[in-house]
């Protein structure tokens, strides 16, 4: 079924015995978009941008926002299997990728289990790897606004800020990040966000090409994350923004749109 939504259409596929919702917005070809830890934050000036030249599909995560939870998806790895089989029953392997925070640590474990997923893969401040420097910021031990805050440098002087997650936290934007707080805790509790061998299982990934992008003052993953990321894919290739923070598609819109733009050309 599908419903018509602002900036985009909400559809429901069936995957397995899970009832998947898919976001669709844009025209031409199709590029993955793999959301966050908090769920999904929103149709943003960067989505209106790309979808003038590719058609956005947004799964959301099961056990986020309206998907349903599956019992049997218990790691991130479980999760990555689901959107892979995703993939691959509705014919879009093959097709290019960009995967935020938590989504780009799906992302990658997907790749490293199948790099023909993807033709290109966008990771933007991915989770998943231990920072050799700094600690993954803990989404635990602060409500989810403090967090949410917590993921721009500056939320005063960044334009979007307000608009994420629909703006003021009403009781269903509430439920929705603690619904989104609950599975990640049941994925992704210990070892907390982070795969050990993400990091050896990624080196074996060759011949798809990776753009990796990051804040320099990321205060969620460090950047070192980042470094580790670059050294283990072969054909990737680290942006960093500087004056930014875990946020460069809502802190540097322009910037991050036209990096992408030009990768996936």
């Amino acid at each position: 079924m599908a419903e018509k939504v602002s900036g985009f259409t909400e559809e429901t596929v069936k995957v397995g015995a899970t009832s998947l919702v898919v976001l669709k917005g844009g025209s031409g070809k199709p590029l993955l978009v793999l959301h966050e830890e908090l769920g999904f934050p929103g149709w943003l000036r960067w989505n209106a941008e790309m979808a003038k030249n590719r058609t956005l599909l947004i799964p959301m995560h099961p056990g986020f926002g309206r998907t349903e939870k599956a019992e049997w998806i218990s790691s991130v790895r479980d999760l990555a299997g689901f959107h892979s089989r995703y993939l691959r029953e509705q014919k879009l392997a093959g097709i290019d990728v960009i995967g935020f925070s938590f989504g780009g640590w799906v992302a990658a474990e997907m790749a490293a289990n199948d790099p023909n997923l993807f033709r290109r893969m966008v990771l933007v401040a991915p989770t998943g790897i231990r920072p050799p420097n700094g600690e993954l910021r803990d989404m635990f031990v602060t409500p989810a606004r403090v967090y949410l805050s917590a993921s721009v440098r500056n939320p005063a002087a960044t334009a979007e800020f307000g608009a994420l997650f629909g703006g003021d936290e009403t009781p269903e934007q509430f439920e929705a990040f603690e619904d989104a707080r609950a599975e990640v805790a049941r994925l992704a509790w210990q070892p907390y966000m982070h795969n050990p061998s993400l990091p050896h299982l990624l080196e074996g990934v060759s011949g798809l090409p990776t753009l990796l992008l990051w804040g320099r003052e990321d205060g969620v993953v460090p950047l070192s994350a980042g470094e580790v990321y670059q050294r283990a894919l072969k054909d990737s290739r680290l942006v960093v923004f500087d004056n930014c923070g875990h946020r460069p598609e809502v802190e540097k819109t322009s910037e991050f749109v036209a990096q992408v733009n030009e990768f996936l050309a």
